[in-house]
């Protein structure tokens, strides 16, 4: 018989708190996963896309624990000798450090059956230990079609034709981050120095040129209702900005792009490797991808998924993908404090 237990820590889920359970290593069968979720419309796509249609197939119950990146590091980190899940997703590139510590369990390319049709940033770091990237979500500049003309650059943002209108997002957000890195890069700076991007967004607020959001609602709420026209975030929040009624539009800029991408790991330690394995390649299949693309507007990384046509001019895809810049996710963690600090002093001031 089943035994269950109470995570021994409370994980914040998107937008609340909950309390979770998952089983105990060892006694877990091998027709149950517990796996992890973002919450909110990832969970609710993730659910339609690849949990429901596993289960089904394969005869097995998925549990699903809504963590954030961090805090699912945090908590495999605390389980090393007793991991309590199997399958965790990541989206700020904590898959780098968790690969580091032992805490994941490497993928045989050969396993996923899929690997032949994806790109090759997809399965990049399998040798490193990592999971491979499941979805991908293009930063660029999100804008208001009424309002303005499509933009074409990171320095759109300072455009004085667009003081007042435009938002940045606090580097507490990791799109914050790489939007702030996307900028720094077109004035000169390094992931070694981000002054310039700093400093550039930085003097843009305090001149009340623009504002600075923390959360992707806030966000919503400004171009709602702060008149906002412009601002850098992520290709699939234009989709949502657009389901909420915004006539909002998604661009690359000229200089390139960046991007969140979702890595799906497989946890050492834990009896179900195999079936997880296998539930990551189902989450690599082609109808899978396709699901996320219709339902969230994440960019396919499986060469093979159909792209609907009324949404071929609001995703990147295809060999645009291969050409997305990939920060080292361990230098963005190390580097991650002093940034922060660097940018009180600019936006406190």
């Amino acid at each position: 018989m089943k035994r269950r237990l109470a995570l021994t820590a409370i994980a914040l889920a998107v937008g609340a708190s909950a309390s979770l359970t998952a089983c105990t290593p060892g006694t877990s069968s091998a027709s149950e996963l517990v796996v992890t979720t973002f919450g909110g419309e990832w969970q609710k796509n993730f659910t339609d896309a690849v949990v429901k249609p596993f289960e089904k197939e394969n005869n097995v119950t998925v549990k699903q624990v809504t963590l954030y990146s961090s805090d699912a590091l945090a908590q495999l980190q605390a389980q090393k000798s007793s991991p309590q899940m199997d399958v965790v997703f990541f989206s700020g590139g904590q898959e780098a450090v968790a690969a580091k510590d032992g805490l994941l369990a490497p993928i045989d390319p050969s396993a996923l059956t899929n690997g032949p049709d994806l790109i090759a940033q997809a399965t990049s770091d399998l040798a490193g230990g990592q999971g491979p990237v499941v979805q991908i979500t293009p930063m660029g500049l999100l804008y208001r079609t009424d309002k303005i003309d499509e933009p074409t650059s990171w320095n759109d943002a300072f455009n004085p034709e667009y003081r007042q209108h435009v938002a940045f997002t606090d580097l507490s957000n990791s799109y914050g981050t790489l939007g702030m890195l996307m900028i720094n890069g077109t004035r000169g700076g390094t992931i070694d120095d981000v002054a310039p991007g700093i400093d550039a967004i930085g003097q843009s607020a305090r001149a009340g040129d623009s504002i600075i959001t923390k959360t992707s609602s806030d966000l919503q709420q400004a171009f709602a209702a702060r008149d906002i026209w412009l601002a850098p975030y992520s290709q699939d929040y234009a989709e949502t900005l657009r389901k909420a009624g915004q006539p909002v539009g998604f661009t690359m800029p000229r200089e390139g792009t960046t991007g969140s991408f979702i890595t799906a790991n497989v946890v050492a330690g834990r009896p179900n490797t195999d079936l997880a394995t296998k539930f990551i390649d189902y989450a690599l299949s082609a109808g899978a991808q396709e699901k996320f693309v219709t339902g969230m507007a994440y960019s396919p990384v499986n060469t093979k998924a159909a792209v609907p046509a009324d949404m071929q001019s609001k995703i990147l895809s295809g060999p645009t993908l291969e050409k997305l810049v990939r920060f080292d996710p361990a230098q963005i963690t190390g580097k991650s404090a002093a940034w922060q600090n660097q940018w009180q002093e600019q936006i406190a001031r």
